[in-house]
């Protein structure tokens, strides 16, 4: 066996110093071969392995934001921090990754993700038991099962909502929203570090080693792979919002919220484990692949007909420059690298449609990441739908459908052997479809949610304006009700009410989440309300459907320009220059396309909060209730206008790459022309000196 991977290595190693496929000899065909079937397949599974980490953070968000008891815009930062971790190093991983050993440095970066996603469930462990917001006991066991009265009359209002002693501040700095998320933010940003090497130097390695033609088809199906990833991440942080976050560690049947109720949080940190093990797995293979590959197909002469592999159009498409770049050694040292980065960056800006494509996508993805951050509350507070479901959807039929968009999106490319024209146009048509489906969605919506005192008045009226006095009415007023705390009961009429004291209630039967709390009402009737919120209306699962309808169709078109805005942005580049463009494209478009948008949207949805969680220490938690009518109207609107501003700059970007096919088409008929007028028949050699500017490149045609 071990002759076996001796040979192997020796194989992979000699076959390495040589630049065709041509050159390799017989005996070693077979490994060159495996070799780079394993690297595609190492390299699916490490994109399935990062977007599973990746996805199951976004689908976690939620359980983090109530676990911590942090608002929205502070659940932005740490979302945002894996990207801070990209800007730390990227650059520099890009450029000077690309002279040393690619697939090595992926697979260091594997590590470091691994380790990361376990620093992130590390807080678990050290936190203590999660105890959920109530209003019905004060006492230190606030998952107490307890025979209690909601009702207090001998509290008085300034009693129950004061500041807290010194005592309850010390005992707040270990509670659930202390700075424990500091390890989450700290371990979001080592995944960002190790994800750094995968992308460019991953793609950049297959770029250079892959028959040009097939590029498209390998991207397509790499990222198909991994769009499983998000898949299964959703899938499992939907399952495990289901799962109460001290599982193993409390009696579940005290528990008095369930899945569906706003302060639930599920074992996120479970999840972490799982994922940070996958992304383990996924280091291991790129630790035997060797540092290059012969070219796949270099022998077989390029078909004119194929506009997207020839060598004239992508020269047509890099700005007119010395070639010398592309002809000359590329230095060794670690200090002539450094020197070179400068004007290697110069070189690279210079480029139009480089620099047009960095605009697209950073609108695009500041767009994008605001959307997916905050889709699954946007659901569960303007639709009804739980955290768990809201997450499992999104896993099981936007995902898909993006899966679909990608691999047809390639497909199309290679199919029809559409080159950088053609692709962009197909980009273009996908944004611009999907944003029409966006902006539609602006109009869909439910009944708001009736909440006594929030949304609707004690008699059932909508509010007009929302202010925390008119939780008070005359079934509550003698009660001394706390306004701060957040226990919502579902009464007869179908309208929530904050809390048990605020509906009324003065006496409670059962325990655990079969309580139900007993309200007299100046009527004299007695009355009863059970936990949780009230369902919403029957039209809601209507609207819903056809909110998602519009969602999935909206996915897979969008999805359709992906993989042909990506072959836009690698046709327009010189080839020395690749993975430092991807490099700076994952660093531009990450650090103002993926911190930013979680903070402003977050903000901004923290604007349309109406009722405020309280911490255990009485400060503010997050958010409970949201105006849905506000939240919708920001959140899509938002969205919405990103996206048509990206659709102008694809415009943009389609104009300067017809100019220059122009150009080109201009250039061929000139050289064309100029050797016909001057060939002569008397078999002496004829010069035409190339006299217009265009024709830099070509200075004489002998």
């Amino acid at each position: 066996m071990w002759r076996v991977v001796q040979l192997f290595c020796e194989c992979i190693q000699e076959s390495a110093n040589v630049k065709t496929i041509k050159q390799v000899p017989p005996t070693c065909l077979l490994c060159v071969f495996v070799c780079f079937q394993l690297f595609l397949a190492s390299m699916a599974f490490v994109f399935f392995s990062k977007a599973f980490g990746g996805a199951y953070m976004k689908s976690s968000i939620t359980q983090i934001e109530r676990r911590f008891d942090i608002p929205s815009s502070l659940i932005g930062v740490i979302d945002g921090s894996f990207e801070m971790g990209n800007l730390l190093v990227v650059a520099f991983v890009s450029y000077f990754g690309a002279k040393l050993h690619r697939p090595r440095l992926i697979g260091i970066g594997c590590l470091i993700m691994a380790a990361g996603s376990f620093l992130i469930a590390l807080p678990h462990f050290f936190q203590g038991l999660y105890k959920y917001e109530t209003s019905v006991s004060h006492s230190t066991d606030i998952n107490s099962t307890a025979s209690i009265l909601p009702c207090l009359s001998n509290h008085s209002i300034w009693q129950t909502d004061m500041t807290p002693n010194q005592f309850l501040n010390r005992t707040c700095e270990k509670a659930a929203g202390s700075s424990m998320w500091i390890y989450v933010f700290l371990g979001n940003m080592l995944r960002g570090i190790g994800e750094t090497p995968i992308m460019p130097l991953g793609v950049s390695y297959l770029d250079d080693f892959a028959k040009e033609e097939n590029t498209p088809f390998y991207l397509a199906c790499i990222h198909t792979v991994g769009i499983l990833g998000p898949m299964f991440g959703f899938m499992l942080g939907s399952l495990l919002a289901k799962i109460y976050v001290d599982i193993g560690f409390v009696d579940l049947d005290s528990v008095t919220i369930n899945h569906k109720d706003s302060r639930w949080v599920g074992a996120w940190w479970l999840g972490f484990i799982v994922t940070g093990t996958i992304i383990l797995l996924s280091s291991i293979p790129f630790w035997f692949l060797p540092k290059s590959l012969p070219k796949e197909g270099q022998e077989q002469s390029q078909s004119k007909s194929t506009e997207l592999t020839t060598v004239a159009e992508q020269e047509n498409f890099l700005p007119d420059e010395n070639q010398d770049h592309e002809e000359k050694n590329k230095p060794v040292t670690f200090q002539e690298l450094a020197k070179d980065f400068i004007p290697s960056l110069r070189r690279l800006f210079k480029n139009n449609v480089f620099t047009l494509m960095i605009l697209t996508h950073l609108v695009a993805v500041n767009g994008f990441i605001g959307m997916i951050t905050f889709k699954p509350k946007f659901m569960e507070q303007i639709y009804g739908q739980s955290a768990s479901k809201a997450i499992f959807i999104i896993g099981i039929m936007n995902l898909p459908a993006v899966a679909l968009g990608i691999i047809t999106g390639g497909f199309v490319l290679k199919r029809f052997k559409l080159g950088v024209i053609g692709a962009a146009r197909v980009s273009i048509a996908a944004s611009f479809g999907a944003s029409c489906l966006l902006f539609i969605q602006i109009f869909l919506h439910c009944d708001t949610a009736e909440v006594a005192g929030l949304t609707v008045s004690y008699q059932g009226v909508p509010q007009v304006s929302y202010n925390q006095q008119t939780l008070l009415s005359q079934c509550n007023m003698g009660c001394s009700c706390s306004m701060k705390h957040w226990d919502p009961v579902c009464a007869h009429n179908g309208v929530t009410y904050a809390s048990p004291c605020l509906a009324g209630c003065q006496t409670s039967t059962g325990t655990g989440r079969g309580m139900v709390r007993q309200s007299l009402f100046p009527s004299s009737m007695n009355m009863s309300a059970v936990l949780g919120q009230c369902p919403r209306r029957s039209n809601c699962d209507f609207m819903f459907k056809i909110y998602m309808t519009f969602s999935v169709v909206g996915s897979f078109i969008s999805a359709c320009g992906g993989t042909p805005g990506y072959i836009v942005l690698l046709r327009s580049i010189q080839p020395d220059l690749k993975s430092l463009a991807l490099g700076m494209q994952t660093l531009i478009v990450r650090t103002l396309g993926g911190i930013p948008p979680p903070i402003y949207f977050g903000a901004l949805i923290d604007q349309t909060c109406l009722k405020w969680g309280t911490k255990n220490c009485g400060g503010r938690g997050a958010c409970r209730l949201y105006d849905a009518n506000k939240f919708r109207m920001t959140f899509l609107g938002l969205i919405t206008g990103l996206y048509f501003l990206s659709n102008m700059l694809w415009g943009g970007v389609y104009r300067t790459v017809v100019k220059r096919q122009k150009k080109l088409t201009l250039r061929n008929q000139a050289k064309e022309n100029g050797l016909e007028g001057n060939t002569v028949d008397n078999g002496h050699a004829n010069i035409s000196i190339g006299k217009n500017k265009e024709d830099a490149d070509n200075e004489s045609t002998i």
